[in-house]
């Protein structure tokens, strides 16, 4: 058992610990598997997402790649007119240890890779997105995990020793990236085990967890 500590500090990523985001399940339920696949492997959309998360808007990324790849343009600008609906749902238990560690007072913060501008309307449908007391994201750092900079903005920013955070991502190498610093990082899977984590800290009782 981990000693307890109140003087940790929580860091949520979002995508995907918070909210679902899911691009391919979109696209396929909106021009089909196959098209999706044909415009997946000609275009890197993910990779062209990270210029967003990077402080470009949405629309003028969009635009830019549609006139590269004038044959998809039509798909290629559903990224950004129906963008929330690629972030479809919010995990009901993570929301819920969210809301448990503001009720203790519990510092808890967001690191993500996120536009600005995306992120502005995300927080409209899911407005637990505002509950943090402090956020760290990309496209306003201009920086993004697991660049080592961004690990670095949040230390710096909140006047921490890096073991005093206990982080949460579903991406392998940003959770390395952050325990290479010394962070207590978590590679989430499913909220339960994210639960067992706060647990195991001292942060959350089981009962707090649940």
């Amino acid at each position: 058992m981990m000693t307890a500590s109140r003087e940790k500090t929580v860091v949520f990523d979002l995508g995907q610990v918070l909210v679902r985001w899911d691009p391919e399940g979109f696209y396929d339920r909106q021009i089909g598997e196959a098209q999706r696949k044909a415009l997946f492997q000609a275009v890197d959309m993910h990779g062209h997402n990270l210029r967003i998360d990077l402080g470009e808007t949405k629309e003028e990324v969009m635009q830019d790649v549609a006139r590269q790849h004038p044959e998809f343009a039509e798909d290629i600008m559903l990224w950004s007119s129906h963008w929330l609906e690629m972030l479809y749902d919010d995990i009901p238990h993570s929301v819920r240890l969210l809301k448990a560690l503001k009720a203790k007072g519990h510092p808890v913060v967001a690191l993500t890779n996120f536009g600005w501008d995306t992120l502005a309307i995300a927080e409209q449908r899911y407005p637990f997105l505002t509950l943090f007391d402090r956020r760290f994201v990309s496209g306003e750092l201009r920086t993004v995990k697991p660049r080592a900079d961004i690990y670095e903005a949040v230390e710096n920013g909140l006047g921490v020793a890096p073991e005093q955070l206990v982080f949460a991502d579903d991406s392998p190498a940003n959770v390395e990236a952050a325990q290479a610093r010394g962070w207590h990082a978590h590679l989430f899977t499913e909220p339960q085990g994210w639960a067992d984590c706060l647990v195991a800290h001292g942060i959350l009782t089981r009962e707090e967890a649940q």
